[in-house]
C-alpha cells in the first residue's frame, strides 16, 4: 500500500506554521510564561477559556501529567468542544451578548488571576466579552488566536473589536482565514485544519516559559506528575494539598 500524499502534506504544513510560531512568537510566549510565573508567585489562579474546538487546547493543560496544578478550566455551559446537542448550538452561544459576564461573575476567577483566552478568529461576542470583562475585573488575560481573521473579517461583537484588542499579550498562531491548510482538485472545500496542533504547541510552550521563569526566580513550579509512574499519586496528593485554595477542577 502506498503512502498518503496528503498526509505528507498536511505533516509539513504543521511542521511549517510550528516553526513560524516557534521563531515569531518567541518573545510573546515569553511574556506570556513571566505573566503565569508572576501569577503563580503572587499567590493568584490561573484559568484557561475556549469555545468549541478552541476549548481543546485549553483543556490540554488543566488537570495534566507535566502540567501546572494550579489551571483551570474556565468552562462556558454548551460550548466546551462539542458537548451539546445539536453541536450548532455551541457556535450559536459563542455569539451571545452577556453570557461571558454571568460566567466570570459566578466563577472563583478575582483580580491577580490570569485567563488564558483561545479563539481562533477571535472574532464572537463571547471571546471579546470574556476579555474585556476579566480585565474590568483586574484579571491578566492572554489571548491565543490568529490575527489574520482580525485583518481578514469582521467582528461578530457590538464594539467591532476583536479578541486581539483586549489582552495583556497575544499569541498568534498564524492559522489562515478558514482553518484549512489542504487543498484537492475535484473537492471544492479546502480540509484538514491544524489550529489545534498549533494552538496546544502554543499553550505547552507558554507553560514550559513559566515553568523557566519560576526556576530562575527560585520558585519550584506546581506541576503534576503522572499518576502511571511510581510516586506519582504521592506527589500529586502533596502539590494539590499545597495548593488547594488555587485548584478547583477537582471541587
Amino acid at each position: 500500500m502506498s503512502e498518503s500524499k496528503l498526509a505528507g502534506q498536511f505533516f509539513d504544513a504543521a511542521i511549517g506554521l510550528l516553526g513560524r510560531v516557534r521563531d515569531e512568537e518567541s518573545l510573546n510566549i515569553a511574556a506570556a510564561g513571566s505573566l503565569v510565573a508572576d501569577t503563580v508567585e503572587a499567590g493568584g489562579r490561573l484559568f484557561a477559556f475556549g469555545a468549541g474546538h478552541s476549548s481543546l487546547a485549553a483543556q490540554d493543560v488543566v488537570y495534566r501529567a507535566g502540567g501546572f496544578a494550579l489551571m483551570n478550566l474556565l468552562a462556558v455551559p454548551g460550548v466546551v468542544g462539542v458537548d451539546v446537542m445539536p453541536a450548532t448550538l455551541g457556535s450559536a452561544l459563542e455569539r451571545v451578548d452577556g453570557l461571558a459576564g454571568a460566567v466570570l461573575d459566578s466563577s472563583p476567577a478575582r483580580a491577580g488571576d490570569l485567563l488564558v483566552i483561545i479563539s481562533l478568529s477571535g472574532r464572537n461576542a463571547l471571546p471579546v466579552e470574556m476579555a474585556m470583562n476579566a480585565r474590568a475585573l483586574g484579571l491578566k488575560v492572554v489571548g491565543v488566536t490568529s490575527l489574520a481573521y482580525a485583518e481578514g473579517t469582521r467582528s461578530r461583537h457590538v464594539s467591532g473589536t476583536f479578541l486581539r484588542d483586549h489582552c495583556d499579550i497575544v499569541l498568534d498562531s498564524k492559522i489562515a482565514v478558514g482553518d484549512a491548510e489542504l487543498t484537492h482538485e475535484g473537492i471544492e472545500a479546502p480540509f484538514a485544519p491544524a489550529s489545534t496542533v498549533v494552538t496546544s504547541a502554543l499553550m505547552q510552550a507558554t507553560m514550559a516559559a513559566a515553568v523557566e521563569a519560576l526556576v530562575a526566580r527560585g520558585i519550584e513550579p506546581p506541576l503534576l506528575r503522572s499518576g502511571n509512574v511510581d510516586g506519582g499519586h504521592e506527589w500529586n496528593g502533596r502539590v494539590m494539598s499545597e495548593y488547594g485554595d488555587r485548584i478547583f477542577f477537582r471541587h
